[in-house]
C-alpha cells in the first residue's frame, strides 16, 4: 500500500474520443506541494479534476487517502478537498464573510465557531477582518478576491488543497507578493496541495516537487534542482524565458557599470 495521499496508478481519461491523459503515474506526499507545470491543454487541469470527482478516470486508478475516488462519496470527499481556480468563483451576492463560511456553514457549524474561523483566515491572508467580513467581491481588487478564495478553500480546514493558476490573472507585483504569502502559510499549516501553472518561475519557487505534463503525459518529476539540469526537450524551453531574463540583467548590469 502506496503511502501517497495523492495517488495516480496508470490513469487514462478520453473526452468525445480524445485522449486527454495517458496511463498516468503519479504521487503527492503528505505536506508537500507538488506543481504541475506545462502547456496549455497538457492535461493538468484534468488531473486536478480526477483528485476531487469533478471527472473520473477512462482507465486506471486514482486513490484519496488511500482510497479509490470511486469508493468515496463525492460529497464527503469534495468537502475535505481545498479547490482554488484562477477566476476565484466567489459568489458576487454574498460578502466576503459569507463566501468563506460557504463549507463551514455545509457542515452545520455553529455561528461563533464559524465567524472566529473567518476572521481568522482573513487575517492569516493580510486582510483586516474588520474591513472586509461585509464587503462583497466586486469591492475587492483581483489580488484581495484571490486571497478570499484561498480562505474559502481553507475553511473547514482540508488536508488537501487542489490549486488551478490560482495566481495566473494577477499582475506581477501582487503575483508575487501572495506567493510569498502562500509560501509562508504553507510552511505554517503543513498542506498537501497540488498545484498546477505554466509559469516556471512559479513552479521553481512553490514546488516541494514539480512534475512536467506533456501531451497528456508526465514527462519529467522531481525537485526543482533535478529539473534545472534536465535534459528533456520540452523543460529546456521552460528554461528558456529564465535564461533570456538572467542574460537581460547581465546586459544592463554592465551598461550601468
Amino acid at each position: 500500500m502506496s503511502g501517497a495521499v495523492i495517488e495516480f496508478v496508470q490513469v487514462s481519461h478520453t473526452i468525445l474520443g480524445n485522449r486527454v491523459l495517458s496511463d498516468l503515474n503519479l504521487e503527492v506526499h503528505r505536506g508537500e506541494t507538488f506543481v504541475l507545470l506545462g502547456r496549455s491543454g497538457c492535461g493538468k487541469t484534468t488531473t486536478l479534476k480526477l483528485v476531487n470527482r469533478l471527472l473520473d478516470p477512462s482507465s486506471g486508478r486514482v486513490n484519496v487517502e488511500g482510497r479509490s475516488t470511486r469508493d468515496w462519496d463525492p460529497i464527503r470527499l469534495r468537502r475535505g478537498i481545498g479547490y482554488v481556480i484562477q477566476e476565484v468563483g466567489l459568489f458576487p451576492h454574498r460578502t466576503v464573510a459569507q463566501n468563506i463560511a460557504l463549507v463551514p456553514s455545509l457542515e452545520k457549524w455553529d455561528e461563533a465557531r464559524t465567524r472566529n474561523r473567518v476572521e481568522e483566515l482573513l487575517a492569516l491572508l493580510g486582510l483586516e477582518p474588520k474591513h472586509y467580513v461585509d464587503r462583497f467581491p466586486w469591492q475587492l481588487s483581483g489580488g484581495q478576491r484571490q486571497r478570499v478564495g484561498v480562505a474559502r478553500a481553507l475553511a473547514a480546514d482540508p488536508p488537501i488543497l487542489l490549486m488551478d493558476e490560482p495566481f495566473g490573472a494577477l499582475d506581477p507585483l501582487t503575483r508575487s507578493e501572495i506567493q510569498q504569502e502562500f509560501q509562508s502559510l504553507q510552511q505554517r499549516l503543513g498542506k498537501t496541495i497540488l498545484f498546477v501553472t505554466h509559469d516556471l518561475a512559479e513552479a521553481l519557487r512553490l514546488g516541494t516537487r514539480i512534475g512536467l505534463m506533456k501531451d497528456g503525459a508526465l514527462k519529467v518529476s522531481g525537485t526543482a534542482s533535478k529539473l534545472l539540469v534536465s535534459d528533456d526537450p520540452e523543460i529546456k524551453l521552460f528554461l528558456e524565458p529564465l535564461r533570456a531574463l538572467v542574460e537581460l540583467g547581465e546586459t544592463l548590469s554592465s551598461r550601468g557599470n
